[in-house]
């Protein structure tokens, strides 16, 4: 439920272009300008997963992010924010902080290892990745029939 709330808060950041994230999690309660890697472009609800679309900047955290994705890396997603957490007993008997109602959602991080399970950027990576090999071999199909017609008449 706090997500949720938070998340429609957040609507306004992204419907106003605002809504930028960092490369790893600082400990800063403001996003960092110097440091921002994407920028979030949508973000929706299925069933109980939030779900969104990041752009990857141009800058140099992005370029970053860009080269550790093009190399095959999983990065992950992770909510930064504040506010206070409790300890509480988990179903597994374990002790876990759970988030406090005085949450307040600041951005969206990539990072190494999000402490969500399932949180990963790449669900349209490699469709992409196909389409631009597509797009590629049409070019150089191109430029093989351009050098054919130029070279050979």
């Amino acid at each position: 439920e706090l997500l949720r709330r938070e998340s429609k808060k957040y609507e306004g950041f992204i419907s106003e272009n605002r809504a930028l994230g960092e490369l790893d999690h600082p400990e800063s309660t403001v996003v960092n300008l110097q440091n921002v890697s994407h920028a979030v472009r949508e973000q929706w609800w299925d069933g109980p997963t939030l779900k969104g679309v990041v752009e990857i900047l141009p800058t140099p955290s992005g370029n970053i992010a860009r080269n550790l994705i093009a190399s095959g890396i999983k990065l992950g997603v992770s909510s930064r924010g504040v506010g206070s957490v409790e300890m509480q007993e988990g179903d597994s008997g374990k002790e876990i902080d759970v988030v406090q109602d005085d949450f307040n959602l600041i951005c969206y991080d990539i990072v190494s290892n999000p402490s969500t399970h399932g949180a990963f950027l790449g669900e349209n990576i490699q469709a992409k990745k196909d389409t631009l090999r597509g797009k590629l071999k049409n070019v150089n199909n191109i430029n093989s029939i351009i050098n054919e017609i130029i070279f050979n008449g």
